[in-house]
Formats: C-alpha cells, structure tokens, sequence
C-alpha cells in the first residue's frame, strides 16, 4: 500500500516529475559548475542557476533586480548570515515565540557570545501576538525577526503590518518565509531581508535556499571565498550575487529548485493555497471528531496547511510510530524545532503530532490520517 504522505511542513518529499527530471538532465548533461569556465557545459550551467534564481524571485513576489536574491544551503544558513552579520555588541534583537530554532538558537549565541540583548515578545496560542509588547521591544532595536508561518499551529503573522511598525522605530527586518514561499500568498516586499528554503513548498531539493537583501542595503558576506571572478581580489566582489555567494553552488539543486519554482508560478500561489485549504478544513474537522484528540492548530483558513494535535490517550511518538507502521499515514510528533510554541500549548513535556498537507495530498489522504488516528487511539493502552 502506498503510504499518505503528510508531512510537508518538514519537506516535500514527494516532488513533481518535472523536478526530479531536471535534477537528473542536469547530472546526466550539464554536470559543470556555475560560473567557472566559459565551454559549453559550464555556461549551461550557469543558465540553470540563473532560472532559478529568477523563478524564485518571482515566485515569493520580490520587487527590483533578481541578483539581490542569493542562494546557499538552507533557510537556516541565511537566518545566521542576517543576525551574525547584522547585529554588533549591545544591539538589540527581537524574536517571538513562533520563531523556529534557526533564530531563537542564532539569537541566544550572539547572546551568549557577542553580548547582543534578545527582546522576547510572547504570543498566543492562537497565534497571534501580543502587539502591545512588540511595540515596545521596537525601541531601539536594530533587528526584528518575523517568521511569516508557524510551523507548528499553522497560523500567518500579519508579516506587512509588522514590518511597518519596525521601520517606523528604525529597525531593519528579517522574515523568515521557510512554511509560506510557495505554500501562502504573503505580502513581504516590504522586508529588509527574506530568507527561504527551496525544499518545502518551492518543491526543490534539499539543500536549497537563500536570501533576498533589499536593494539600497548592504550585507557583509558571512562566507567568503571564490566566486569565479576577480580571483586577483582579496575582497569579496562589490556586484550581486557573487558578493554573497562564495564556493561551489548546488548545480543539480538549483535545476531541481527552477523546476520546483516553475511548477508553482504555472500554478499559483494563491490557486494551490485554496486547493490546501479545503483539503485542512476538512483534516482538522475529521480530527476534532476523534475521542482524546485535542486539536491544537487553530482553522486559520489564511495559513498554511498544517493540523497539530495531542491525545490524551497516547504519546506523540507512539501515535506517529502506529499511524505510519500500521496504517501508512506518515506524520511528525515532537517539538518541531519551535520550542516557545510548544511552551505557549502546554506540550514541551510531550510534544505533539504535525499533520501537514502539501501540493500531492488528496482527500483520500486525509480521511486516511483521520481513521487510523482513531483507530490507533483506541488500540492503545498507552497513556500519558
């Protein structure tokens, strides 16, 4: 039996074709590295890179030139390369509790180590955030994060409004867009940085990502190395890309990543949000319909496809372990690398169960989460 794959707030792990079609042309016919050498492959190559970026940039609506999008290996690199490169001594940041660990972990080691004051502005369990705190981390702030969709309830941060407010007190603004590129229509143009990850919703491969850095702003690379020109240069070059893109880039990635970006523009952000949508409506109704299962996720039907819950009748990792080993249904329990969220549902001591839904899932997905979660909780005599 095929299993229901829904756990695509992790990755997409199932891709279209298309994609892995392009990842395989790529090894099988080009194979060169972006940007160095001038014979055919090497060129072709970099042709590759460079629809990647432009489809990406497209894709998450970035205004102005698509060089100011810069690739590297994950949202989780681009998220350290902002608040290492931005944040000195006695600066202030301010992180929420729907921040993942990426910022939260970066914010505490600049902390600990480069004498940097984290603002923490709590939040809701809702999602929504206590507005009148953020206000007032603002105050001499020199860099906010927002993290655009939780990852964990589901739930999207009014990300434009936000933005606003910082740039009134002078603070710069990173979002970090790792559950919403691709996945929910969010306006974040107005952003200073926006990091992204191309395995999620993007649908490319692991290992894909990068930041976009507003035009008019400089950031200092965070590594540095060759790039393919100006080898004669001690410095990193002045032009984007290459001023935030040192070493060999992800060839077979980025193919995958253009075709990703491709499939989704084809089809629309807005289009596959609706069609996730429905398809959440109807999980989380299914779910609240089971005895012992507390749904966590709010219906946030302007949010990303994702249904956490818990069971008083059974732990997290034994309902994940029977749901995939006895009726296929693949899911992710645990902390979700979002520990505040979990403080703020009361679930650190258990965790939870993610339910999440992406571009493949079908309705027959659903109903299939939705009858072996209640069969698993009535099979088991496990209890928290």
């Amino acid at each position: 039996m095929a299993p229901h794959y829904l756990d695509y707030a992790a990755t997409s792990a199932i891709r279209p074709p298309e994609v892995v079609d392009a990842v395989r042309s790529y090894l099988l016919e080009t194979g060169a590295t972006p940007g160095r050498g001038g014979y055919g492959r090497a060129v072709e190559a970099g042709r590759r890179v460079l629809a990647a970026r432009q489809r990406v940039h497209a894709a998450l609506g970035l205004p102005g030139d698509a060089a100011r999008l810069t690739f590297s290996a994950n949202a989780t690199t681009s998220i350290n390369h902002v608040l290492h490169r931005t944040l000195s001594p006695g600066d202030a940041v301010v992180v929420t509790d729907f921040d993942h660990n990426a910022v939260l972990r970066s914010a505490a080691w600049l902390a600990r180590h480069r004498d940097v004051r984290v603002r923490h502005v709590h939040g809701h369990a809702d999602g929504t955030l206590d507005r009148r705190a953020f206000t007032r981390a603002l105050d001499g702030a020199r860099l906010v994060s927002i993290n655009a969709v939780s990852n964990v309830l589901g739930t999207r941060l009014p990300v434009a409004e936000l933005v606003h407010e910082a740039h009134e007190s002078d603070a710069l603004v990173l979002v970090d867009t790792a559950q919403a590129a691709g996945h929910v229509p969010v306006d974040w143009a107005s952003a200073d940085f926006v990091a992204f990850t191309g395995h999620k919703a993007l649908l490319g491969p692991q290992g894909t990502g990068g930041l976009w850095v507003r035009p008019g702003l400089d950031l200092e690379p965070f590594v540095v190395g060759g790039t393919g020109g100006n080898s004669l240069d001690r410095e990193m070059p002045a032009a984007w890309p290459d001023h935030l893109e040192a070493g060999t880039a992800n060839g077979p990635g980025l193919a995958g990543l253009a075709a990703g970006a491709a499939w989704v523009l084809e089809r629309g952000v807005t289009s596959l949000h609706a069609e996730a949508r429905d398809l959440k409506a109807r999980l989380l109704d299914g779910l609240a319909q089971v005895p012992t299962i507390d749904v966590l996720s709010p219906a946030a039907p302007d949010g990303a496809a994702i249904v956490t819950v818990r069971s008083t009748a059974v732990d997290a990792a034994t309902l994940a372990r029977e749901l995939d080993r006895e009726h296929h249904v693949q899911v992710r329990p645990g902390l979700h690398c979002a520990p505040e969220v979990h403080r703020l549902l009361g679930t650190t001591a258990t965790g939870a169960v993610r339910f999440s839904l992406g571009w493949a899932s079908t309705a027959a997905d659903v109903d299939a989460a939705v009858e072996g979660t209640a069969r698993a909780v009535r099979a088991s005599s496990v209890t928290i």
